[in-house]
């Protein structure tokens, strides 16, 4: 990676640009009791960054059930949607100026989301920032969900970058793993509202953005 600076910075966008992890939290439990399953704290919690697909085909699997992993994903996809085109949204404290700043040095910048494509746009569109992003690849554009790389290095593609020269902001364990088996620098993103989380692995952590991209880089080039 080019010492001097980053060519491209890829987002997650739940418990990064937004506190949602705590309202999906809330969310899937209403899911889990509607299908009658108990999911303990910690099992909830290792599905952080994960796509509703590879959570629903884990549960699935790992608790003989005998339901449909399509309706159920489907069932879960329309609760979240009619649950959050109703919420004031904002978003994480400074994360906007962050956004801003890094757009004003002609950094790249990309949104990898395990989140549906729908989802992502109503997000992005309540906070006004969608336009921000030179690209948006959602969690249903990939065949792998996180850990797998595979949603960091398309965007990296779509970019046009090397994946050597991305940094990617992460929240969870699971994207944390993703972005270094991408070959990428990773900062994680502490966040309490995403339960406990691994970040170790990440090359640095920070639990609040700066206004200036600079005041980090130095940490992680």
């Amino acid at each position: 990676m080019n010492k001097q600076y980053t060519k491209a910075i890829i987002f997650d966008m739940d418990g990064v640009i937004v506190d949602s992890e705590r309202i999906y939290f809330g969310i899937e439990r209403d899911v889990f009791s509607h299908f009658k399953i108990k999911i303990s704290k910690e099992e909830h919690e290792g599905f952080v960054g994960s796509s509703l697909e590879n959570m629903w085909d884990k549960i699935i699997k790992d608790k003989s059930l005998k339901i449909c992993p399509k309706d159920t994903v489907n069932y879960h996809k329309q609760y979240v949607m009619k649950h959050m085109e109703g919420l004031e949204l904002v978003p994480i404290k400074n994360v906007k100026e962050f956004i801003n700043d890094i757009k004003e040095k002609n950094i790249k910048i990309a949104l990898a989301s395990s989140s549906t494509k729908a989802l992502i746009n109503l997000i992005l569109n309540k906070l006004e920032i969608r336009n921000l992003f030179d690209v948006i690849v959602s969690g249903e554009e990939v065949k792998q969900s996180k850990p797998n790389p595979e949603i960091f290095l398309k965007a990296a593609k779509f970019l046009n970058v090397d994946p050597s020269d991305c940094i990617v902001i992460e929240d969870s364990s699971n994207g944390v793993r993703a972005a270094k088996k991408a070959g990428m620098k990773c900062i994680g993103f502490l966040n309490p509202g995403s339960g406990n989380q691994c970040l170790e692995e990440a090359d640095i952590i920070i639990s609040e953005f700066p206004k200036n991209y600079f005041d980090i880089q130095k940490d992680i080039m």
